[in-house]
C-alpha cells in the first residue's frame, strides 16, 4: 500500500510556476486587489484547468532597465516560464528604442538562453509623435525578439481594447481616467485575448 501512495504521488503533475516581469500594467495599477493582470489571469487558466500559478513581478513605474535590474530577484530557481511585459514606460518616457532592445534582449538571454526557459514577450505599439522612425525601431523589437529567442509574442498589450479600429471608444469603456491604464472590464478582455497563449507558455514549460 505504502509503495502504491508513493507511485501515485509521483505521477501528479507539477504545478508550472509562471512569473510576469512587468510594469503597471502587469501590477495592476488603480485596481483593487483581484482586479488587476495576474489575478484575473489566474482566474482564467484555474477555470480552463491550465495548472500553473502566475507570480506578479509587475512593479509601477519600471522600465526596461528597472526590470533588467531586478531580474535576479524575480528569476528564483524554481521559476518554469516567464511572461515580459516591458517597455511601456521607456515610451513615456522617450528612451531610444535602441537603448529598451538591449535591455529586453538582456533579459531574454538569461531568461531564454541560459535558463533555456519559455517565454510570452508582450508588447506596445509606439504612438506617432515620437516620428516614424521611432515608432519603426520600437514597434519592431518585440517580433524581432521573439524570433531571435523563440518566444511566444503578443504584439500589444492594450490591442484586445480597441473597438472596431474606435481609440475613443476603448479608452471610455475600458480604461481608467488617466487613459493608460485598463479598468476592470478591460482587464478582462486581456486576458481573455492572451489567456489561450499563456496556456501555450505552460504547456511549453510542462516536461
Amino acid at each position: 500500500m505504502v509503495l502504491t501512495l508513493v507511485t501515485m504521488g509521483t505521477a501528479q503533475a507539477e504545478t508550472i510556476k509562471v512569473v510576469a516581469l512587468g510594469d503597471s500594467l502587469t501590477a495592476g495599477y488603480g485596481l483593487p486587489q483581484g482586479d488587476g493582470f495576474v489575478p484575473q489571469l489566474q482566474a482564467w487558466l484555474t477555470e480552463e484547468g491550465v495548472d500553473a500559478e502566475i507570480v506578479n513581478a509587475g512593479v509601477s513605474g519600471d522600465t526596461t532597465a528597472g526590470g533588467l535590474a531586478r531580474l535576479d530577484w524575480s528569476l528564483d530557481p524554481d521559476v518554469d516560464a516567464m511572461i515580459v511585459a516591458l517597455g511601456g514606460n521607456d515610451l513615456l518616457r522617450g528612451i531610444p528604442p535602441e537603448s529598451s532592445r538591449e535591455n529586453l534582449e538582456a533579459i531574454l538571454t538569461q531568461v531564454s538562453g541560459a535558463r533555456g526557459l519559455p517565454v510570452l514577450l508582450i508588447g506596445l505599439e509606439a504612438p506617432g509623435n515620437y516620428g516614424p522612425d521611432y515608432k519603426a525601431a520600437f514597434d519592431g523589437m518585440y517580433p524581432a525578439l521573439a524570433t531571435q529567442f523563440d518566444a511566444l509574442l503578443e504584439q500589444n498589450f492594450l490591442a484586445p481594447l480597441v473597438i472596431d479600429g474606435d481609440l475613443a471608444a476603448a479608452r471610455a469603456r475600458f480604461m481608467q481616467a488617466d487613459g493608460i491604464h485598463p479598468n476592470k472590464e478591460g482587464v478582462a478582455q486581456i486576458v481573455a485575448a492572451f489567456g489561450p497563449r499563456v496556456a501555450e507558455l505552460v504547456a511549453r514549460a510542462e516536461p
